[in-house]
């Protein structure tokens, strides 16, 4: 991306982006190069309210608009707002510039009258960030509020020339369901680690079949930088991958809330000194996070019964350490508020969280990453959070029952843990599309079992790789897979259950166990 090698191993993330800036600067001004990510526009979908559109940031890059009626929207994805039974962003790209980009929504698809405005963030890229020439992107994002609990909208995307009412373009509508406001069954799916691939795409393909209501994405999404080291000397950044990976998820993320979490990958230095600039110009994710912590990618939202909670811990990364410490430990502090928060809500069973680096896994790549183990372990097991859900490994591993960085308990496949008294378990579902990494030990899933006492691994610390041979890796399968949970809320004073089940690109089960909690 533009910066010796020999300054990139030793800069920061943000040390980075001025020498990039810096660097660029007299390109930028001949051609406007600002990021543009202005407040996302958007309105209340209530009857007879009126929708106000945010005002969007001022653009400098010269912008030349083509016919509209030749441009189709792509890429559409959603997201939930802070509270996902009210709130949903609707994001979607065009390929060039266009004039007074809109959402249609409504109860039907013959009844989409009401029209609320979106905002364009537009990302330029110039020649030698990176493989490609000058580019430009413009990604659009309308923020729908007060809509109804438990409902399914339609919804149509479009732009001056390209009205999604229209007879001919019925086609192009979609739906979305907002968060129901009382407990009933429901299922969402996770994996991290995606890419644009055939896997990928037909990871996507069976997710869709779960008919999930939500999917959670744990970091390493498009992979635009393939080097993933947190440094900008890698040639082989291309911005325009995100265009191929929208494209390819459209599919699932159209209807299903895509809430995603940035992982080492997703640190692109041009555009912001933390390096999220470019995703901030691609999704709208909740805003609730910890203050001026500049991390984006973490939020919190709450589906009937269980609360999930998206990390950074790039933040706190050993491993890789571009952004280590950029928010001054106000993200953990933060996250331990919203534990506390979770845990002392009558009407929240569950508490899911879901980030990039693993805190247990023996994968020869990465394997387990000391940052996570040293600042969020210890609240884990404070608070009895009930499921971890990582990436970062190409592969899929699933522990014991752990706590105290023993194990409290052995979970055979088929059976359950109980994190009030037992501890936690934690999932790596890091094969969603890239390449697979290797095991020191043999596979043992469901159907091929080959147990073994003692796996042989390393965990990241500040003084580099510590060598560890671990009792807790349960479960190991190497080849392409994803995550299904189904939530059941308890009955009668009984327990609540997350059921939790590995499933194999090719349709077969390859793991599943459960976690139990007493109704409150």
């Amino acid at each position: 991306m533009g910066v010796p090698e020999q300054l990139a191993e030793r800069m920061s993330m943000a040390e980075q982006h001025e020498y990039l800036r810096a660097r660029f600067s007299r390109r930028n001004l001949m051609r406007g190069g600002a990021v543009t990510i202005g407040a996302v526009a958007g309105g209340a979908f209530v009857p007879g309210a009126v929708a106000q559109a945010a005002t969007p940031t001022q653009n400098h890059t010269r912008t030349e608009y083509v016919d509209g009626s030749l441009v189709a929207p792509f890429g559409r994805h959603l997201a939930f707002g802070n509270d996902a039974s009210t709130e949903m962003t609707v994001s979607w790209q065009v390929p060039v510039a266009v004039k007074k980009p809109f959402i249609r929504i409504g109860a039907h698809p013959w009844d989409l009258s009401r029209k609320i405005e979106a905002e364009i963030r537009t990302l330029y890229t110039p020649a030698g960030v990176g493989a490609s020439a000058d580019h430009t992107q413009y990604y659009v994002h309308a923020k729908l509020t007060h809509l109804r609990p438990g409902r399914t909208y339609y919804y149509g995307v479009g732009h001056q020339g390209f009205d999604p009412a229209e007879p001919h373009l019925l086609g192009t509508l979609g739906t979305f369901t907002t968060a129901p406001d009382r407990d009933k069954p429901f299922t969402f799916t996770a994996f991290g680690d995606q890419g644009v691939s055939y896997h990928g795409l037909a990871n996507d393909s069976l997710i869709l079949g779960q008919n999930p209501s939500f999917h959670l994405h744990a970091g390493d999404i498009a992979y635009a930088d393939p080097a993933g080291a947190g440094k900008a000397a890698d040639t082989g950044f291309d911005s325009r991958v995100w265009d191929n990976f929208l494209a390819q998820t459209e599919s699932v993320a159209k209807s299903v809330p895509w809430m995603v979490s940035y992982g080492n990958h997703d640190m692109e230095a041009w555009y912001s000194p933390n390096g999220y600039g470019g995703e901030e110009a691609r999704f709208s994710l909740p805003d609730n996070g910890p203050d001026k912590a500049n991390l984006p990618g973490v939020y919190s939202f709450v589906y009937g019964n269980t609360a999930v909670i998206s990390l950074d811990p790039n933040d706190v990364s050993f491993e890789i350490p571009a952004n280590l410490g950029i928010s001054g430990g106000t993200q953990t502090k933060w996250f331990e508020a919203q534990l506390k928060k979770f845990r002392a809500s009558k009407d929240i069973d569950f508490i899911v969280v879901f980030f990039h680096h693993c805190a247990y896994c023996t994968s020869t790549a990465h394997a387990s990453e000391g940052g996570v183990r040293q600042e969020w372990v210890p609240l884990f097991e404070k608070y009895t959070v009930d499921l971890v859900i990582n990436g970062h490994n190409h592969q899929y591993e699933r522990t014991d029952v752990i706590k105290g960085n023993k194990v409290t308990k052995k979970l055979p496949i088929g059976e359950t843990a109980y994190p009030e008294t037992e501890g936690v378990v934690y999932v790596t579902a890091g094969a969603a599309g890239r390449s697979l990494y290797a095991f020191t030990a043999p596979d043992s899933y469901e159907g091929h079992l080959n147990e073994v006492d003692s796996v042989a691994s390393f965990i990241n610390t500040k003084d580099g790789k510590v060598n560890e041979t671990v009792a807790w890796s349960r479960v190991r399968y190497l080849n392409y897979s994803f995550l299904r949970v189904d939530v059941e809320p308890a009955q009668k004073g009984r327990y609540a259950r997350l059921k939790v089940s590995g499933i194999a690109e090719t349709g077969d089960r390859i793991d599943h166990f459960t976690v139990a909690r007493r109704a409150k």
